[in-house]
């Protein structure tokens, strides 16, 4: 409701999207009440918030064209790398500017590197605007570069944050 009145009456002139007013909504929610409240307010339905987290990603995932994943090639190194290197070298610049321990700032970056469903959700928000646009080509490099990005990282970047999290001494 209030997004709908945001749209039609603040920011006539953009759209907003509601599925990011929801996550800010929630945030802004969360970070309001106490543990204890928040722990009470959603015991009750996070089996039901588990299953629509589920299909929302599936939703998402299951209109890419898995053959999308060889020809993004190129696009899906650069995009890898780049976020590898954005992680890690964040995480640890980070890590050192707030003077944590050796360890924080050595393998920190490491166990931020797994994808998550959350990029299957701004996957879904950029190509449905692309291709609103007219922007269709351009859509499908999208979905193949973050599809194929999701499967590699969910391989590798989960072996490396387990190795990030035995280096740094937290998990045996």
């Amino acid at each position: 409701m209030v997004g709908y009145w945001l749209n039609t009456k603040v920011f006539t002139n953009i759209a907003l999207n509601y599925m990011l007013l929801g996550v800010a909504f929630s945030a802004a929610f969360s970070n309001i009440i106490s543990e204890e409240k928040l722990n009470a307010a959603t015991g009750c339905f996070q089996p039901i918030l588990g299953i629509c987290l589920l299909g929302a990603i599936v939703d998402l995932g299951a209109p890419l064209d898995y053959h999308l994943i060889l020809g993004a090639g190129l696009y899906t190194f650069i995009y890898i790398a780049a976020r590898a290197c954005g992680k890690y070298f964040g995480a640890r610049t980070g890590a050192k500017m707030m003077k944590m321990p050796k360890t924080v700032q050595q393998y920190l970056g490491f166990t931020l590197l797994p994808h998550s469903g959350v990029s299957l959700v701004f996957t879904g928000i950029i190509c449905a605007t692309l291709e609103g646009g007219g922007e269709s080509e351009l859509a499908v490099i999208v979905k193949g570069t973050i599809a194929a990005a999701a499967v590699i990282n969910e391989i590798i970047a989960v072996i490396m944050a387990k190795k990030g999290f035995e280096k740094a001494g937290e998990i045996a």
